[in-house]
């Protein structure tokens, strides 16, 4: 798995290209609230799905919940902890 700034910066670019948020995602807080940034759950679904195809990954069951895409931060430590996750693709 590449380093952190990588990762982030995939998840940013992930979360500007589907996220629809208010803010700048590539200079958004790691810890800030996306859903407050004018994610909605149905963009979240676009950005898991996007996140899926850059990291080579497929979210369990048990990680489809808000709080896994509510931050940067969140999302980071979602995708470090699956099995088989490897650098943006």
């Amino acid at each position: 798995m590449n380093d952190t700034l990588t990762i982030d910066h995939v998840i940013r670019t992930v979360l500007k290209d589907h996220g629809r948020l208010n803010q700048d995602a590539l200079a958004i807080e790691p810890h800030a609230d996306l859903y407050q940034a004018g994610m909605t759950s149905h963009a979240s679904v676009n950005v898991m799905l996007a996140l899926e195809g850059a990291f080579d990954v497929e979210f369990p069951d048990h990680m489809l919940k808000r709080s896994v895409f509510a931050s940067v931060l969140a999302i980071r430590e979602a995708i470090t902890q699956l099995p088989g996750a490897r650098g943006p693709q």
